[in-house]
């Protein structure tokens, strides 16, 4: 009977993770859903059974919770900063898990936005992202639409070029891995607009526009809707300031 009942509260909190989208506005998303889906996860992380699946759904949701539906940066702080280190115990516990290295790369990229660059320097935020990522390709090329090369890319792009502190950063690096995120799988609508950035830097304005207008004209995700309607968000803004 535990076992009976510690599934359906698992999967219950999947059946509310995968409606987090509902009574969203644009792509501000309510709080109520992702927070009855924390809520069940957190809950069966204390079960062996289903550990492993909550503690991954739960740094999916707190990505999700503290990207979309907060907008305090307080808030949001707490949520990624819990994200980080939750990400980090499992990495442990699951070495060979890129699914646990890719959504400890996408709390930890959140993180470091609202903490700001002088914490995410003082964490080595870059060299982690660069080292996970690596280790992703390593494991699973194809894993996540191409997420290991996503995540390179985007760190390539993200982070400073600082001599002899962080000298490898290179936006020609962020433009192959990217492209090679794009031809894996599905492409993404946050892949192209990442790549779309990093074009322009190498004033391929050409090329970045007509990704951008991709993002535009694609019909957002009934699944990934808030997420999807952000990129095209910012896919408007990025053309509008060409």
């Amino acid at each position: 009977m535990m076992i009976v009942s510690a599934k359906a509260d698992m999967d219950k909190g999947i059946e509310y993770y995968q409606k987090r989208h509902m009574n969203s506005t644009g792509f501000n998303a309510s709080k109520n859903l992702i927070n009855q889906a924390i809520g069940h996860f957190r809950n069966e992380i204390q079960n062996p059974e289903f550990e492993k699946d909550a503690a991954l759904y739960l740094l999916k949701s707190y990505y999700y919770k503290g990207e979309f539906a907060t907008q305090e940066k307080d808030e949001k702080k707490k949520v990624f900063n819990t994200g980080k280190t939750l990400g980090e115990t499992y990495i442990k516990k699951y070495p060979n898990s890129p699914a646990f290295r890719y959504w400890y790369l996408v709390n930890l990229g959140s993180w470091a936005q609202v903490y700001g660059i002088l914490a995410a320097a003082r964490e080595g935020v870059a060299d982690l992202m660069k080292i996970h990522s690596e280790k992703i390709i390593e494991l699973d090329p194809e894993f996540h639409q191409g997420g290991g090369y996503f995540m390179l890319g985007a760190v390539h792009f993200k982070s400073p070029y600082i001599p002899f502190l962080l000298p490898w950063p290179n936006n020609d690096k962020a433009i192959k891995y990217l492209k090679l995120a794009l031809d894996t799988g599905k492409p993404t609508l946050n892949q192209k607009v990442y790549l779309a950035q990093a074009l322009k830097r190498n004033k391929q304005n050409d090329l970045a526009k007509r990704l951008l207008f991709e993002v535009i004209n694609s019909k957002p995700d009934s699944i990934n809707l808030v997420e999807d309607l952000d990129e095209i968000e910012e896919a408007r803004q990025l053309l509008a300031n060409f």
